[in-house]
């Protein structure tokens, strides 16, 4: 760990307002990089008639300098669990590298070493253009900046503004960051105890919600109070159905070896639901099938991610992928068995479990995450505005953005409007069921 590093993630608690610039190093952590490889760069700039303290920013390509500061930090910022560096680590790992992606990490210090955040940011190649977007922002439901408790002190309403023009130019300066546009999405409002500083930037809303539901103490209370007697009435029947297969019960998978199996399964239920729908299977995509697999049979993530599943018997009926961060359980990734067992509901009963294993753990929220499915709608007492930053930054950018931002507001349309968003989804699962056949005979 070199000293640089070091002072840039200690916490001393200090408050530093006595120096009216932002001082961007670009460079390597490592203070032996060539002298060559650093450019230094001064922005003063009053926010809102006030002088800011001085703000250090560095720029790391390279994720393997940043993972213990990085880890140190996220013990104690506030951020979600896909801002974690083992998510994004692993997602660079397997997906990242084989697209050309080239991570862009913000680390942000004040004068006195302390850390104030850290941006996950990354270079995204798509043919010709050239995006600035968050590090693995498709496979995050939430992307956002890690920040430090102390960061609103340091930064008062509207300094993000400077910060994050400083920092743009500091990337356009080196040749390996260039891009042509930035798009950041999915972003949520509130970032831990704090508003999401990234949300002063012009944007717009996501195309998608998201929806958190807040636990009780006792799961049977719980559970009355949010379904009415008629509706478990009927749970219990399709239970009962679903055990003529063989008894029903959750498992809390802990072993490598079996989460492996589980996910292999999990992939395999996915894929033919992804073939019903009429939608791109993920899985077909290279690394996304790795990603997976490493995320849920790392033991350094083992904190991290719950992977379970609801057997009938002998058979998987459905498998999930969790995050377990900060007293929130997040629903990722969920499946279920297409066939006879599919008309009782496992995914049901499997939810239901994954809420009551919830509560019985002490979890204060369950986090449904991005996604406007209905039956959210029946557990869920909150609803994420998620946001969407745009913005042009060269010629090619420039005729980009106003087509990519027609066709976003065309899929808001459609995904908020439910009799389009059904009527398309129809055509769509109908198309997927004819095709199928074809699809079986390529493989």
């Amino acid at each position: 760990m070199s000293e640089i590093s070091t002072a840039l993630f200690s916490r001393r608690g200090r408050h530093v307002s006595d120096a009216p610039t932002i001082s961007l190093l670009k460079g390597a952590l490592d203070p032996s990089a060539p002298r060559d490889f650093k450019r230094d760069f001064s922005v003063t700039s009053p926010i809102n008639g006030a002088t800011p303290p001085e703000i250090h920013i560095q720029i790391e390509s390279d994720l393997g300098l940043t993972a213990s500061a990085w880890k140190a930090f996220e013990t104690l910022a506030d951020c979600t669990p896909f801002q974690t560096f083992a998510w994004l680590e692993r997602w660079q790992r397997h997906i990242g590298t084989r697209e050309g992606t080239i991570p862009a990490i913000v680390l942000g210090r004040s004068k006195s070493g302390d850390a104030l955040f850290i941006l996950p940011l990354a270079i995204e190649t798509g043919g010709r253009l050239r995006r600035l977007t968050w590090l693995g922002s498709e496979l995050c439901d939430y992307n956002a900046p890690l920040l430090s408790s102390q960061f609103s002190k340091h930064l008062p309403a509207g300094g993000f503004d400077a910060v994050w023009k400083s920092t743009l130019s500091l990337m356009r300066a080196d040749p390996r960051f260039q891009f042509d546009l930035v798009d950041l999405q999915k972003m949520p409002e509130i970032v831990g105890a704090q508003k999401n500083p990234c949300l002063a930037l012009r944007n717009n809303p996501n195309q998608s919600g998201a929806y958190v539901a807040t636990l009780g103490a006792n799961w049977e209370e719980y559970y009355a109070a949010k379904r009415s007697s008629a509706t478990r009435k009927t749970a219990r029947r399709k239970l009962r159905q679903l055990e003529e297969h063989g008894p029903a019960h959750l498992v809390e998978v802990l072993d490598p070896a079996e989460s492996a199996h589980t996910l292999a399964t999990l992939i395999d239920q996915k894929s033919g639901f992804f073939a019903r729908m009429g939608v791109e299977n993920m899985f077909r995509r290279p690394g996304y099938r790795e990603f997976y697999l490493a995320i849920a049979t790392d033991s350094e993530a083992r904190q991290l991610v719950h992977v379970s599943r609801l057997d009938v018997g002998s058979t998987i009926a459905a498998a999930n992928i969790g995050l377990q961060f900060r007293g929130c359980y997040y629903l990722t990734l969920s499946s279920y068995q297409d066939g006879e067992l599919a008309r009782h509901g496992p995914g049901r009963v499997h939810l239901q479990e994954l809420l009551r294993h919830a509560i019985e753990r002490g979890f204060r929220y369950f986090d449904f995450t991005i996604g406007d499915e209905p039956y959210k709608y029946d557990w869920a007492d909150n609803k994420l505005v998620l946001h969407d930053h745009l913005a042009p930054v060269s010629v090619r950018g420039f005729l980009v953005v106003s087509p990519i931002l027609l066709w976003r507001r065309v899929k808001r349309f459609i995904k908020q409007t439910p009799i389009v968003w059904r009527a398309l989804s129809r055509i769509r699962a109908l198309t997927g069921r004819l095709a199928e056949p074809a699809a079986d005979d390529r493989e």
